[in-house]
């Protein structure tokens, strides 16, 4: 059942897809600044679980956030693949620690389906939907999801 104000496009639209575990995720190929190396951060005192700390990225504190921790997986340790992907999120930018970048895709909105209503709501808060491509189930995460609000890290 589509919504009423679902605006459904053919418009093609680029992804990037990754590892974290045995799963595939992706993420808007826009807000994606650039891919990193793993390099050790430095960890911050009171910082929730699924941050990592911060790296100095050409002069500006980048945080770095675990999203295997971030989305309820076991924690993420990183080793010669393992890369961060630098993504904006709003005003936002954060590196995401992954375990292997995969590849690009291009897709339309109708080759993502709804996340399914038997995922918990976790699933449902980060993943916007479901990708069926090439006998692969790639799920695409939200963004502006990932990060706690701003008002939640003051208190």
């Amino acid at each position: 059942m589509t919504e009423p104000n679902a605006i459904h496009s053919s418009e093609t639209r680029e992804l990037i897809s990754f590892r974290v575990g045995e799963q595939e995720y992706c993420v808007d190929i826009m807000a994606v600044r650039e891919i990193r190396g793993w390099s050790p951060a430095t960890t911050l005192p009171q910082s929730p679980a699924y941050m990592r700390g911060v790296i100095n990225l050409r002069g500006a504190v980048l945080p770095i956030m675990d999203l295997a921790a971030r989305i309820g997986m076991p924690t993420t340790e990183p080793n010669v693949r393992s890369v961060f992907i630098v993504v904006q999120a709003g005003d936002r930018t954060v590196g995401l620690l992954v375990d292997a970048v995969s590849d690009i895709l291009s897709i339309t909105d109708e080759m993502c389906q709804p996340t399914p209503d038997i995922a918990c709501e976790n699933v449902r808060h980060f993943v916007r939907g479901i990708i069926s491509i090439e006998g692969r189930m790639i799920s695409e995460i939200s963004l502006d999801r990932l990060l706690p609000e701003r008002e939640a890290l003051a208190a």
